[in-house]
């Protein structure tokens, strides 16, 4: 008497193994982007520093030379003061090609707080 074998067919592990690539695809683009977001808040930490709205810009665009940021520039900063402190928030949004007509919008906002 034979006994029958259970387990997932081929199809199934061909499917499952395409879901993996295609969620491992995304992730890997997406990566960089987050990476890219630490390295603003920072940038925008370092530049709170600075006393004048040109001396924030200033020291903000250092940094995003020193850290490869392309996404956001001083320009797009909104610089403020809080209580004798200086405050620089920033929004940008990142597009990430899916496939086709499809893509993912990364939205980012922060502040120097």
């Amino acid at each position: 008497m034979k006994q029958q074998q259970r387990g997932a067919g081929l199809i199934a592990l061909i499917l499952v193994g395409g879901a993996v690539v295609m969620a491992a695809m995304v992730v890997m683009q997406i990566i960089p982007t987050l990476v890219e977001y630490e390295s603003v808040t920072k940038a925008a930490k370092h530049a709170a520093e600075g006393s004048t709205v040109a001396e924030v810009r200033s020291l903000f665009d250092k940094a995003a030379t020193i850290d490869d940021i392309h996404s956001i520039q001083s320009k797009d900063l909104v610089i403020s003061k809080e209580n004798d402190r200086v405050v620089v928030e920033f929004a940008y949004e990142r597009e990430i090609h899916l496939a086709g007509p499809a893509w993912l919008v990364m939205r980012y906002s922060g502040s120097s707080r």
